[in-house]
Formats: structure tokens, sequence, C-alpha cells
């Protein structure tokens, strides 16, 4: 037995020293060879910055695992060979101290795979990128952070001193929720106004500078800059936007629909321009969330970008004044409040006085009968308010919720007198008019790659209006008031940093009463109105830099229960970069609106012009339906900047109660449609510190009613040509700007005959709209000064003057039967008179 043991040994020493032997007269080769080798056996890659070139050795046996390999390498040469993950190797220098160096893969959360060309930047600004393999080595800093980013993902943030000595790290970035927008336009027309390419206006009041007239960013003032957006009668509650009337256009602050927009006989806007908000214009294009609009959408938001600063800042100007507070309550949550308070209840300033005479004093009534002017003189009381109210509260790491509610008020009273031939007459106008309304938000982010939104918003418009003249001692009374309850839930679904898709489901229940009653003669009508609509949303979004090509398709499904009806919305936003400085897009939607404005007894306010808001019925006020069409091309090059856009728009299913005819269409009850074909350029040109551009547009605007003799003629916003530029010097605080603006004259109908049967006092006109008024031409100029003090308080002092030169642009011009004589009155009204306004605000 024993000697049978000792063979076994024997045997064994034996075929040791035979291997041995055998493994030493194998021939060395490259070590670069070898690894070559192992990557093809084993599906492994090497990393290495070291030079490895000189190293012979001979290779290990195949039957060995990658482990044994690595552990035999090592000992037979002066590397180090670091395994991850049993794919990547990396090799190192014994010698080298590996605590001065880093090293490591990163990855994406999406699909695992390496995210070349990563940016790495220690706190010494040291910068590399990581290789196809995802890899990076990188010196320590002094400094113990390095940063790593990459378009499409979130950027982070690791301290070294958490990193063990000779490990190289696994990096994994998360996606970044974004909706795939790129600002392809820095400030067009003035700092603080880009253009998206979905062909999207951005206005950022907080990063605006100045345009001529304009000292604060007042959001319907400032969206009138851009081509194509335009006013007929200087009001920011009558908007036209490529020959749309204002209530065609979709008003959002925070999700809530708006039916109020204006304060003070429509001069400014209802929206607090010192919210820290952003403003978002579709002239088209609009994404397929946006409903109940054959126009425009402009969506107001004031969730700040800044979650933990706090702000609190007050101003003054000689029309209101108004405040702003922002706190954080807590880590995760900040309430934030606005307000502003017209001023005169106190103090009529000379603005108050120039904005009254344009509602009531700017305006000329000739009597023909009697050969002479009328003259009106008004006693008034106006004010107005404004309040809002945010809560923005985060629920752990996924989850947001945000209150919003806005308060608007205007309160008119307004008494006038006239007198002819020993005749006279009396009027006392009583006009109120407020909208209130409230979004709650929730938000979850279900993962990196998906999100809810959930928005319940409630908008409350309500009008009164009471007139007491002194013939017959009559009494009218009027009443509308609309209320809108609206559920939207939205689900982005972000597939690649390229890719992403949306759907969701929007629900609206809107309500609208209108009451008018008259003592004498006797008369009561009250009429309520419910309408509800259910739309699905579905939406596809693309963008790639390399190739600079995005676009947004959408469509929007529309079911109106009460008629059981179904309108499909496509809507389309195309971009492709032509080259790096020519730019090419294309913007198309077809839209639908169920609610729209009236305008009825308007002459019984004595100028103030007083519109309803009325739900379609499917017959004789039907549902409004919009297609449109543009295509853009944009040049950029040298701080130029060219724009031009070609467009094509028809809106059916409008009412001529709509228009605000005074003419022999205001009292009918007809249907029809208008088509616009249009021209709009920008010329810009950036030479520091001064901006200067200069636009133009162009359209052409018919209406067609079929059932009246002529059917088509001139649109009531018909504005032909417009050309308006600016010069804008900015240098460290100061600013100025002038500007000017010049614009064919509107429409109008003139009556055959000046005069009327006294017995029988009809008016009778020529052809609808067949004179032009003159045409309109205004210079406008403002400035600002901002300072700080030692203790970082921020002050702004602002002037500005509208209508430099007091030019009488006459802006309207109608004609009316006389309560005095039974003649024929011609009133024209004309635009606001040169007209200063001072502000001073404070930031703390």
């Amino acid at each position: 037995m024993l000697l049978h043991k000792q063979l076994h040994f024997l045997f064994a020493c034996f075929m040791t020293v035979l291997s041995i032997s055998a493994q030493n007269k194998k021939p060395t080769i490259a070590l670069k060879e070898i690894i070559t080798s192992i990557e093809n056996q084993h599906h492994v890659t090497f990393n290495y910055s070291v030079n490895i070139n000189e190293t012979h050795l001979i290779a290990p046996e195949e039957f060995l695992s990658l482990e044994q390999q690595l552990i035999y390498l090592e000992k037979q040469t002066d590397f180090y060979f670091e395994n991850i993950d049993n794919k990547f190797i990396n090799i190192s220098l014994k010698t080298k101290k590996k605590s001065t160096t880093l090293c490591g893969y990163i990855y994406s959360s999406i699909d695992n795979k390496p995210i070349e060309n990563a940016n790495i930047k220690t706190s010494d600004n040291k910068h590399i990128t990581s290789n196809s393999e995802g890899y990076f080595e990188i010196k320590k800093a002094v400094k113990s952070e390095i940063t790593i980013s990459h378009i499409g993902f979130t950027t982070k943030k690791i301290n070294q001193n958490e990193i063990k000595d000779n490990d190289c790290i696994k990096i994994v970035l998360e996606s970044e929720l974004t909706t795939l927008q790129e600002i392809i336009t820095n400030s067009v027309l003035a700092t603080g106004i880009t253009k998206n390419s979905d062909g999207s206006f951005i206005i950022k009041p907080k990063k605006f500078s100045i345009l001529p007239g304009l000292i604060e960013a007042d959001v319907l003032q400032t969206m009138q800059q851009i081509p194509g957006v335009n006013s007929h009668d200087e009001s920011v509650a009558n908007i036209n936007i490529r020959g749309g009337t204002h209530d065609q256009n979709l008003f959002l602050w925070n999700g809530i629909r708006m039916y109020q927009t204006g304060h003070f006989f429509g001069l400014i806007s209802a929206f607090n321009p010192n919210l820290p908000h952003n403003i978002s214009i579709y002239k088209n294009g609009s994404s397929a969330f946006y409903g109940e609009s054959v126009s425009s959408v402009v969506a107001i938001s004031s969730t700040a970008e800044n979650f933990k600063k706090n702000e609190i800042s007050a101003g003054i100007n000689m029309i209101n004044a108004d405040f702003y507070f922002k706190k954080a309550i807590s880590k995760t949550a900040y309430i934030e409040i606005a307000g502003r308070k017209s001023i005169t209840d106190y103090l009529e300033t000379p603005t108050y006085t120039k904005y009254f005479d344009k509602a009531f004093q700017n305006t000329s009534i000739t009597d023909f009968s009697q050969n002479q002017k009328v003259n009106y003189s008004s006693d008034k009381k106006f004010d107005f308010y404004d309040l809002t109210f945010k809560l923005f509260k985060k629920l752990g790491r996924k989850n947001t919720l945000i209150l919003d509610l806005i308060s608007i008020n205007d309160n008119l009273n307004v008494f006038q007198k006239a007198a002819v031939n020993n005749s006279f007459q009396s009027q006392n106008d009583e006009l109120e008019q407020e909208n209130f309304g409230g979004n709650l938000v929730f938000e979850r982010n279900w993962n990196k790659n998906n999100q809810t939104i959930i928005n319940a918003s409630f908008s409350s418009y309500e009008i009164i209006a009471n007139k007491k003249t002194s013939i017959g001692s009559q009494i009218v009374f009027q009443k509308n008031n609309v209320l809108d309850n609206a559920l939207k839930i939205e689900n982005h679904h972000f597939l690649s940093s390229k890719f992403s898709v949306n759907d969701g489901y929007q629900f609206n229940e809107i309500g609208v009463t209108n009451l008018d009653t008259v003592n004498s003669p006797q008369f009561y009508r009250k009429s309520k109105s419910v309408l509800r609509t259910h739309a699905a949303i579905l939406e596809s979004k693309f963008k790639d830099s390399i190739s600079r090509i995005s676009f947004n398709t959408g469509v929007r499904f529309n079911y109106i229960e009460n008629f059981n009806k179904f309108i499909v919305e496509p809507r389309l936003q195309f971009n492709y970069g032509v080259s790096k400085h020519f730019n090419l897009e294309v913007l198309a939607e077809y839209k639908s609106q169920n609610t729209q404005q009236i305008i009825d007894l308007q002459k019984d306010y004595l100028g103030i012009e007083k519109r309803r808001w009325v739900l379609s019925n499917n017959s004789t006020i039907p549902i409004q339906q919009s297609k449109q069409i543009a295509l853009n091309f944009s040049f950029k090059k040298n701080n130029w900047l060219i724009n031009l856009e070609n467009f094509y728009k028809k809106v059916d299913g409008i009412t001529s109660s709509s228009q605000g005819f005074q003419n022999q269409l205001e009292f009918l009850k007809i249907t029809g449609n208008y088509k616009v074909i249009g021209t709009e350029m920008l010329l810009q040109k950036k030479i520091n510190p001064f901006l200067v551009w200069l636009s133009y547009t162009y359209n052409k605007n018919n209406y067609n009613f079929d059932s009246f003799i002529p059917a088509t003629f001139s649109n009531n916003f018909l504005i032909s040509h417009m050309v308006s530029g600016a010069a804008i010097f900015e240098k460290n605080n100061f600013k100025i700007a002038l500007g000017t603006k010049w614009a064919t004259g509107r429409p109008e109908t003139t009556p055959i005959n000046k005069t009327a049967d006294q017995n029988n006092p009809v008016i009778e006109y020529n052809s609808p709209n067949n004179k032009r008024l003159p045409s309109f031409f205004q210079v406008n100029f403002s400035t600002t000064y901002k300072w700080e003090s030692a203790k970082n308080i921020q002050y702004k002092l602002g002037l500005s003057v509208m209508n430099v030169l007091n030019r009488k642009n006459e802006i309207s011009e109608y004609y009316r039967i006389s309560n005095l004589t039974n003649g024929i009155e011609e009133v024209k009204t004309f635009s606001l008179q040169r007209t200063p306004n001072v502000s001073f605000r404070i930031n703390f």
C-alpha cells in the first residue's frame, strides 16, 4: 500500500516537471495579442491608456476562466487588470498611484447602454468626454466634486472622496423630462421674447427688457408687437390675430380659461405683469391639448422658476399700484400672492385722464339734420383690481400639488348728458365685470420616462349692465354669466431622448345665462344653456439635433354631447434646419369653438361696447371651425434675423352679431365665414448695444354671407398693410426704446344720404365696408433705469410716452339715429392722445 502511494506521488511530480518544462518552452508573445485573444474568447473589452506594446509573455491557457487568466496576467506583468461586470477590463500600471486618477463608465437609465461623448468636468475646470463604451479616466482634482452631463439627461455631481481607491465607478444618468422644445431664435423684438421650434412665441416678463411705449411686460400689449397680432381700437380686450375676433382667441392663466382679459376699457391687460411667468403665444399649429379656439392660443404660466428664493416687490405707476410676495413655507412648498389696484379712487393722474378721454371724450358726433356738433359731457367713477394666489407643494420625490386662484374685477359708473336746440338727454351707465377662477394640479412622475398631470379647474365670469335714461325714465338691466368647469388628464411618455408620445382626456361643461329686463316698455327675457364636450388627445413629438428635424403631430377627437357630434382636429408643427443658418417651418391646424361673444344693443351704452358670451346651438349659432396652414422661412447669421411667413386661414360658422357691425347688418342674424391670406415679415439686426427691427404685415380678409347681397365684402378687422419698427438701446442698467407704427385704415360703411325721414328715421347704406378710414400713424417712446443699494435692494424707474407726436388717428366711424332730433348722427372715435406714464418699482 505504501509503495502504491509513493508511485502515485512520484508520477505526479514527474508530470508537473514535464508541464513546467513544456510551458517554459512556449514562445512569448505581445500582451496586445493576448488581450485581443481574451476579448474574442470571453466577449469583453479592454480599456487602457498605458503603453503595453513592449510587454511580452507566455499566453495563459485557454481552458482557464476569465478571472484566472487576469490573475495570471497580473502576476506576470506590471499592470493591474480590473474586471467591470465581466464586460470591460481596465488596465493600469501597478507603479501608478491610483489615488490620483478616477475612472468610470457612464450608462443611460433608459436602456442601460453606454453614453458616448458625455461631458466630465472637474472642480479645476478640466474637461474630457467619454468614449464609445462610456468609459473615461481623469485626474482627480484638488476640489472633490466632478460633474457629468449630456444632452437629454439630468446632470449628475459626484464627490471624489466617496469613491474608494482603485475603483472604476459605474455612473447611471437619468433621462431628463423635457417637452422637446428647442429655442431656435433668441431675442425676437426684445430681450425676453423668443421663438420656439413649434412656432410659438415665448415671453418671459422677468427677462423682458423694453419695447416702445411699454415699461413693463404687459402681456397683451407686448404680444401686439408680434407680426400678425393687432388691436384695431388699441384695446387689449379686442385683439385680432390674422383677422379673427377677440373671442376666437383662447386665453389661459395657469390652465384656467379667462373670459375677461382687460382692465380700464381694455387699455391694460388683466394679468399682472410682475409675476415670474412665461407666456406662450400660438398663432398657428397649437398643441392638440388646446381646444375651444379657432384663432390663437395665449397660455400664461406663473409657476416660479426658482423654488427656494423668497421675493417681495412693490410698484406704482400713474394708473395702479401693485405688490408681489413669494415665500417658501417649507423645504418643499411655497406660496405666492400678487395683486393690483387702481389708484383712480384717490388720484386722477394725466394718464388716467387720457385713458378716460380715449374711451368717452375722443368722440366726434355730428348731427346732420342740425348741421352741428353734439357735445356729450361725462362724469365718471372707475376702479379695478386683480388678485392671484398660488400654493406649490412637493409630495415626496415623485408628486407635486399646485393650487392657483385668480380674481379680476372692474367697476364703471358714467353719467353723460347732451343738449341740442334746448332738447336735453342724460344717461347713467353702470357696468360691473368680474372673472374668478381656480385650478388644482396634481403631477405624478411615475418614473424617469412617464409623467401624468391632472387638472381640475373652473372659471366664473359675470358682467352686469344697468342703464338709466332721462327719456321716459327708462331703465335697462342686462346680465351675462358664464360658468366653465373642466377636467384635464395628460400623460407624457418619453420613449427616448428624441421621441415622446403624449395622450390625454378633457371634459368641459360650460353654462351661459343671459338676462334682459326693461321697465318701459316692459320687457323680460332670460335664457340659459349648458354644453358638455369630451375630447381624446394623442400627440407625438420628435426632435433630432443632428439632422436638425423636429416635428409635433397631434389629433384631437371632440365629442359634443348635446349634439351627438364628433369633430376631428389634426395639428402639425414641422421644423427643418436646411442649413446652419436657414430654417424651414410648416404649421397647420384644424380647430373648433363652441362659444362666442355677440354684441347686443351696443348703442344703448353711448360708446361703451358691451359684449355677451353665448353658446352654440348647432343651428342659428353654429359651431365655429377653422382651417389654417402656414409656411415660414427664417435666416439667422451674424446677428441678422430675417423671418418670412405666408399663411392661409378660413373660419366657418361665424355669426353677424359677433363681428361688431354698425351698419345694415347690425341687427341681422345670419351666418357665414371669412377667409384670410397674408404675409408677415420681420427683419432684425443686433448691434450691441442696439437692437433694431422692422416688421411688415399684409393680408386680404373677406367675409362671405350667402344669405346677404353682396355676399362677399371686406372684413371689419381688415388692415391690409401694417409697418412697424423700433430701435432699442440697452447698456448696463439703462434702456431706451423708440418705435413707430403705420397701418392702412379700417373699413367703414357710409350712408347713401345723410338725412332721414323725420317720421320714419332709417339709414340707407351703401355696400358694406365700401370705404376706408384714413391711415394710422403713431410714434411711441419708453425708457427705464435700474440700480441697486448696498443692501441688495433693487430699484427701477420707468417713463413711457404713447403717441409722442399727438397725432389724431381715427379708429372707427359709424352712423346712428339721434334720440334728440331723429336725424342721422355721424360718430367718429379717435385713438389715444399723447399719454405719459411713470412707474417706480422696488424689489427686496
